[in-house]
């Protein structure tokens, strides 16, 4: 169960999910993704699907029918030329999220867990008492962020910290920056040595790429153009799954010096 979460919103949670997902499908594993950003899920969005049932129909399969209910029979396939997986919709209704039970997801989950390989999870951006358990069930988590605004730093600071107090063992926790070569002032060694930590992973920005699938529905990793971001995004899964050479994630952080960045957390 691979979980993809952040601090922050428009971190690029969704396109990763997705891309991870193509990704171990298209080496032939069995992977469902599940969007539990209840309210404003869009995995079906990117992907081009008009969902006809979603979690909230399994909650209430699963209040009649318990912990047996058959949660294969909601799920959507989506299929790009020989690749297939399989997607688990968010509600299509705000008042549906709202009355989402943590205990049904659960048990959707582990029923998914048993029948697939991988379960790809994309969340919203808060600890809620949701994303708490879901962290916790987790194999991976993915924890996600971008260096553009002081805010957006200062919530990946946060959420660094917190996942730190959580005690998870060393090897559960990914720390990956998304658009690294994005124009900003920011560094990203500043970053690094605010965090304590250096990323386990970097992508690099590519925002023509990106829109391309999100307008066309294909994911990165399964389009034929061959961008940097699609090689590195195939890398990020093999650095999780031994498929492939795992990948040097960046030399770790100076200890010493410091620029404007870091010392405005001082």
């Amino acid at each position: 169960m691979l979980t993809i979460f952040s601090t922050a919103s428009a971190v690029g949670k969704t396109l990763i999910s997705i891309n991870m997902a193509a990704e171990l499908a298209r080496t032939e594993a069995q992977v469902c993704l599940v969007d539990l950003d209840l309210q404003f899920g869009d995995v079906c969005n990117y992907l081009q699907l008009k969902p006809e049932k979603t979690i909230a129909d399994v909650q209430q399969a699963i209040n009649v029918q318990g912990e047996d209910c058959p949660v294969e029979e909601f799920i959507q396939p989506y299929s790009y030329e020989e690749t297939v997986f399989y997607v688990l919709p968010a509600p299509l209704k705000l008042e549906e999220a709202y009355n989402m039970s943590d205990k049904s997801i659960k048990t959707a989950l582990r029923r998914l867990r048993s029948m697939f390989d991988f379960v790809i999870i994309d969340t919203t951006s808060m600890f809620s008492t949701l994303n708490l358990m879901l962290l916790d069930i987790s194999t991976i988590v993915t924890f996600l962020g971008i260096v553009d605004f002081i805010p957006t730093i200062k919530n990946m600071k946060i959420g660094t910290d917190t996942l730190r107090s959580l005690n998870y063992d060393e090897n559960k926790l990914r720390i990956v920056l998304n658009r690294s070569d994005a124009k900003t002032r920011i560094g990203m060694k500043d970053v690094e040595r605010l965090l304590g930590t250096p990323f386990d992973f970097v992508l690099p920005n590519d925002f023509r790429a990106a829109s391309k699938s999100i307008q066309t529905g294909v994911p990165l990793v399964l389009d034929d153009d061959g961008t940097e971001l699609s090689q590195s995004l195939r890398e990020l899964v093999y650095s999780y799954t031994n498929r492939a050479a795992a990948v040097d994630s960046g030399a770790k952080a100076s200890q010493s010096g410091g620029g404007w960045f870091s010392r405005l957390f001082r």
